[in-house]
């Protein structure tokens, strides 16, 4: 026999058919009905691998999951569910769990998993067991979706939550990065806080301020000491958002702390030593900024030391119902308003919108039509967004839209010509600072001639 696996699963159709599966592969196979039949043959017949469906009638296997990891049996397990819940999938993963697959299964699927799973006994120890985790604040936004793509993205932060390495997230914008960086945090055991700074909204000088914080005097206006954030995230998690923005002189200073740990406020002479863990995320190819010689190469490779890829929303549409729901629980709270839904057909028209803006622009629009509804009902009516035609067309290049780049590139360059390139009065008008826009100048090889 290969292996003995305990398959512990109510539903007697599929427990016979994954039997009879596993056994033509010449796995030897016990079935339990419930967790109590299943405790005793775990203990009576010591199996390689339990394939264990989380609701049964006396109980949760999750709860069955912690008792055999905390009893310190060593046994491989993984997970099976029809709920879709990305918290239940990272907790049970961060608990001992070896997978965490949906049903319906998919055989082939599953064979991939369970042969992993025989090959690598030893890999559910290498994930530190927690058996209590404490739960998001209800009106903390959550990462949700059922596809595959997000649920590799749920094992992945479990994986990595508790390593001190240092993250990359890359992704369009709205696609929800920093609820990746906040995911990875709020499932480490860091006891300090998660601190986020958007390196694209302020001007050089104050983002370096707001990083490594200032001396009194060090410049005009700087009347005290302030901390930065390196220093205020001490034993947590830093969050460096839009990184790809980040003017060159201050990239350096960011890898000296990288790389050396320790860094002085501006005008200040002091060391200070930081641990902050370090997440960043950007929308933009930092490989092409490097080429461009706008981001360095050093730094890049400082940062990237696991990387978590974002698909935008369009490309996990199965995924829109689930987030639909716990976005409008969030506006209802924030908005004082009772329980609201969406029709069949409003959810159908949301999940063939081609989504620019991914969820940032997904929870405008629903916050929208929960502020002006007169009911608890949505239509699809009440949608302030285009047909599911026309989204069709766009995606099929019938109708052909500009990217965001390309509209920010033609702008910039319309400014220019009317300031007549006067750089100063071009960037009074576009509300930026003379270094971005020399960065945007070089980024998009604007003409000045």
């Amino acid at each position: 026999m290969n292996a003995r696996i305990l398959l512990v699963e109510d539903d007697a159709a599929l427990a016979q058919m994954l039997s009879f599966h596993f056994e033509d592969q010449e796995h030897e196979v016990i079935h339990a009905l419930t967790l109590s039949i299943a405790e005793q043959l775990l203990h009576s017949h010591q199996p390689d691998l339990i394939i264990l469906d989380q609701s049964l009638p006396d109980g949760k296997g999750y709860d069955f999951l912690c008792q055999t990891i905390s009893s310190g049996i060593k046994t491989t397990i993984i997970m099976m569910t029809a709920e879709h819940d990305l918290e239940l999938a990272i907790t049970a993963i961060k608990s001992g769990a070896f997978d965490f697959i949906h049903k319906p299964i998919k055989p082939e699927a599953l064979d991939i998993t369970v042969k992993r799973a025989l090959d690598h006994q030893r890999l559910s120890r290498q994930v530190k067991a927690l058996s209590t985790l404490t739960e998001t604040s209800a009106d903390q936004p959550r990462l949700l979706g059922q596809s595959e793509v997000m649920l590799n993205i749920s094992k992945e932060i479990a994986l990595i939550a508790e390593s001190k390495a240092r993250v990359l997230i890359t992704g369009e914008s709205g696609t929800g990065k920093e609820l990746v960086a906040r995911a990875i945090h709020h499932h480490s055991q860091r006891l300090g806080p998660f601190l986020a700074i958007n390196c694209a909204a302020l001007v050089d000088n104050l983002l370096e301020s707001e990083l490594f914080g200032h001396e009194r005097g060090a410049f005009t206006g700087a009347t005290q000491r302030k901390a930065g954030k390196f220093e205020l995230a001490e034993n947590g998690t830093l969050f460096l958002d839009e990184i790809g923005e980040m003017a060159q002189p201050l990239q350096a200073k960011l890898l000296r702390v990288l790389q050396e740990g320790t860094f002085e406020r501006l005008g200040g002479t002091q060391q200070i030593r930081s641990n902050a863990r370090v997440i960043s995320a950007t929308n933009r190819n930092l490989s092409d900024e490097i080429k461009k010689g706008l981001f360095r190469e050093d730094l890049f490779y400082r940062l990237n030391t696991l990387h978590i890829h974002l698909p935008p929303l369009r490309e996990r549409n199965e995924d829109i119902p689930l987030i639909c729901k716990g976005l409008i629980q969030r506006i209802c709270r924030n908005e004082g308003k009772p329980s609201i839904q969406l029709t069949q057909t409003a959810l159908h028209h949301l999940q063939h919108y081609s989504w620019p803006g991914n969820i940032r622009e997904l929870e405008n629009v629903l916050t929208q039509a929960v502020i002006r509804l007169r009911g608890n009902i949505i239509e699809h009516t009440q949608l302030n967004i285009s047909n599911p035609q026309q989204s069709v067309a766009m995606d099929n290049n019938i109708v052909k839209l500009k990217s965001l780049a390309e509209m920010e590139a033609e702008h910039i360059s319309k400014v220019l010509r009317f300031c007549n390139g006067h750089k100063g009065n071009s960037c009074k008008t576009l509300g930026i600072s003379r270094p971005a826009l020399d960065r945007k100048i070089v980024r998009y090889d604007i003409d000045l001639s």
